[in-house]
């Protein structure tokens, strides 16, 4: 059960209310809803992470689901699971990330890379020079700073859940994804 009660979204403004009707209803999202001000922002910057970044979206998906596990927040995992799973990121790596073996042997080596990465931003406040070169041999310097953006988006979601209890539901599958480019199309 959640620390906080969800919002009404019927007590929301209508420009909130329009908004949020253009993205599948999530849990996280209806707790995110408390902040009137700062959810639309959030979630437009979580839109730019679906459809405007240099970064893969396999590697962004590995990028989440590391995120997730190295902040034990369920409720992301699950809903990254199929996403990352129709991208190419195999069961194998899958696996292994979830269980946090960040180093396994099986992984190949550039998800390795970006994984240790995103599991050391997540750690500590630096990264040693060994996981920072390993990193910077397979990524562009935007697409460091898109991995480092995305760790942060998703962790400071991930304690939204974990920290407030949100509910894991099922899964979405790409809804997100889907919408997020509807949106964008839109906006052009």
């Amino acid at each position: 059960m959640s620390r906080l009660p969800y919002p009404d979204r019927n007590d929301f403004p209508k420009e909130l209310r329009d908004f949020l009707d253009q993205l599948p209803q999530h849990t996280a999202f209806d707790m995110l809803s408390h902040s009137q001000a700062t959810i639309e922002i959030f979630l437009r910057q979580g839109q730019a992470q679906f459809t405007r970044l240099a970064l893969s979206p396999r590697n962004r998906e590995l990028t989440i689901l590391t995120a997730a596990s190295a902040t034990d927040c369920e409720y992301e995992f699950v809903q990254h699971v199929p996403m990352a799973a129709s991208l190419g990121v195999s069961d194998t790596v899958r696996n292994a990330i979830e269980r946090k073996d960040f180093n396994a042997p099986e992984l190949p080596d550039d998800d390795r890379a970006i994984i240790r990465f995103v599991a050391s931003v997540v750690a500590a406040p630096t990264v040693s020079d060994e996981i920072f070169s390993a990193v910077k041999e397979r990524f562009t310097p935007r697409e460091i700073l898109e991995i480092m953006q995305v760790t942060g988006f998703y962790w400071s979601f991930g304690r939204v859940c974990t920290v407030l209890g949100v509910e894991v539901e099922h899964d979405h599958g790409d809804a997100v994804i889907d919408a997020s480019q509807r949106m964008q199309e839109t906006a052009q």
